[in-house]
């Protein structure tokens, strides 16, 4: 079960999501019907830790395991979707692989769960052109900090 919860005021919702970045591109997502990109990942499970969380997200979503680097940021976000209001805590961590899979293309593809999610490479320079939620993210990746940012969007 994942930790999310709905209330009378909106929904909870704990995500975490992978920053892999190769070659000037990052690799992003969405549901092929939505518009707006985000980074990879998912919620996390009830007694699952965050980053066991992230590289079982990968392995169902593309097939491939991943390496979790270090927690890059912490984005507390707020926001409506579907006329609902959502406060969603984010743990953003830095991810490589050991993987052809990083050969950069910048068609869009899916993953191994079929048509329901779109990857992309995307270049960074090109962040500023396309619909990245959360917005911050923009800004953040061409600058990528060392140490933990703690972030948050209303």
């Amino acid at each position: 079960m994942d930790v999310v919860f709905q209330t009378a005021q909106g929904v909870f919702n704990f995500r975490v999501a992978g920053i892999w970045i190769e070659n000037g591109h990052v690799l992003v997502h969405r549901d092929v019907n939505e518009s707006n990109w985000s980074l990879p990942g998912g919620r996390v499970a009830i007694a699952e830790d965050s980053q066991s969380s992230l590289t079982r997200e990968f392995r169902e979503e593309l097939g491939i395991d991943v390496q979790v680097d270090r927690m890059a940021l912490v984005i507390e976000n707020f926001f409506e979707h579907g006329g609902k209001n959502y406060h969603e805590i984010g743990f953003y961590y830095v991810v490589t692989a050991d993987s052809n899979f990083a050969s950069i293309q910048e068609k869009p593809f899916h993953g191994i769960e079929g048509e329901r999610l779109i990857f992309k490479w995307m270049p960074l320079e090109k962040l500023d052109t396309v619909e990245l939620y959360p917005e911050c993210l923009r800004t953040y990746l061409q600058e990528l900090q060392s140490n933990v940012q703690h972030l948050v969007v209303k």
